[in-house]
């Protein structure tokens, strides 16, 4: 927000009200060079038009254009009033004049009616369509319209400095340093989404901290829900296994709860945390406002959107979207809570399974938490039950390799 100094064309004796001045497509970097020229409405006996404004400023790219009336006024204006004061540093009195917001607009064409017919021919079908949307559109389309505008010149001039610095990249580094880099990316990007990692543990719990995956606060709040599961009933069971209401790890780690009261609750906490985050990482977008349902605690709830989604912007409004990258982000913190679960072993495949995700990529993920993954044998009656991969964490931690995936690309020759 900056003052405005300008020439007045008009009455010289008229109130003349200070103006504060925004610019909508961003900050000047030497906006003290600018000067502003107001122009006022003649009709100076109308109680509303005699106070219409219209302030003009121009740089060496662009002509700027702000009104205090029509569609495009601030509503501020309208709610509150604005004061700019003049302090004098001999006297150390101060002046304090009325002002008004002016919302600066670029102006990116000054030729709304071409004078010469031949060339109005020549222009393309939208050409002539954004001629009519100046001329007679709604003030809605004249919004869109200069949106638009403002994002092409936007683009031509991000497009231009992506490929010069593209450019002077590969001249400078060469195309297999490049490659490398990429191997490199992609381990960063996945372990961008695991949880904090204390290499320096001194034993295989310390690794990746109960805390970080569930707080106390949190883990509190399981408490309620997760009850279902601690007192559930062999009946319960095999009713639960037939509907498919819980996924394949859990509705197998149900058969082993301990008989210590103390470690059961806590298993079944942890198993209800893990269903969740499983059966959450299968949403797309997040419509509601409790997407895993009433008996959801809330904190568990706002868990999970603010760590397990990111922010889209789509048909007018702001969504939340399970991403490709969350959904690596899930997959990750549901090994974790496994390892814990599992004495910090556990089924890879029939995580893999129940997240419906491809070997390779939960694989990556595991190597990228430091597991060591071996071949074993699945428990009898489960899909693939001959060829499952287990992932182990064990001290000391092993050394960070680039996926697999990564040393089957060709190079660039």
């Amino acid at each position: 927000m900056a003052a405005a100094t300008w020439r007045y064309r008009g009455d010289p004796d008229a109130e003349r009200p200070a103006a504060l001045v925004r610019f909508a497509n961003g900050k000047l970097r030497h906006p003290d060079s600018l000067s502003f020229t107001v122009y006022r409405n003649r009709d100076t006996a109308h109680p509303r038009k005699r106070h219409r404004r219209i302030l003009v400023s121009e740089t060496e790219r662009l002509c700027y254009v702000g009104h205090n009336f029509g569609s495009e006024v601030m509503k501020c204006n309208s709610l509150c009033r604005y004061f700019v004061g003049v302090l004098d540093k001999n006297s150390g009195q101060m002046e304090v004049y009325n002002a008004e917001i002016f919302n600066m607009q670029p102006l990116l064409s000054d030729n709304l009616i071409p004078d010469d017919t031949k060339d109005y021919q020549t222009k393309s079908y939208r050409e002539k369509m954004d001629l009519c949307i100046e001329a007679f559109g709604t003030s809605k389309q004249k919004r869109a319209l200069s949106s638009r505008r403002m994002n092409a010149v936007g683009n031509d001039i991000v497009n231009t400095a992506v490929t010069k610095a593209a450019a002077n990249v590969i001249d400078t580094k060469g195309v297999t340093a490049l490659m490398q880099d990429m191997a490199q990316d992609d381990v960063q990007n996945i372990s961008a989404f695991l949880p904090p990692c204390h290499e320096d543990a001194d034993r295989p719990e310390h690794v990746y901290k109960f805390e970080d995956i569930l707080s106390p606060a949190e883990y509190e709040a399981l408490q309620v829900p997760a009850a279902a599961l601690a007192n559930i009933t062999a009946e319960e069971m095999a009713k639960r296994a037939e509907e498919r209401s819980h996924c394949s790890f859990v509705l197998e780690e149900l058969k082993f709860l301990p008989t210590d009261e103390k470690r059961r609750d806590h298993k079944a906490r942890c198993l209800w945390f893990l269903d969740t985050l499983i059966k959450f990482s299968h949403l797309k977008v997040i419509k509601k406002k409790h997407p895993m349902g009433p008996e959801c605690p809330h904190i568990i709830s706002r868990k999970l959107m603010k760590n397990f989604t990111s922010l889209t912007y789509n048909d007018g409004s702001i969504q939340n979207l399970v991403s490709a990258s969350m959904k690596a982000k899930i997959t990750a913190y549901v090994i974790a809570l496994a390892l814990h679960i599992n004495n910090f072993q556990t089924d890879l495949t029939v995580l893999q399974n129940d997240m419906k995700l491809p070997e390779s990529r939960i694989l990556d993920i595991a190597k990228a938490l430091r597991l060591r993954v071996s071949k074993a044998k699945g428990v009898p009656g489960m899909e693939n039950d001959e060829n499952h991969k287990l992932g182990t964490l064990s001290l000391p931690l092993p050394v960070q390799k680039a996926p697999e995936g990564q040393r089957k690309r060709k190079k660039m020759s």
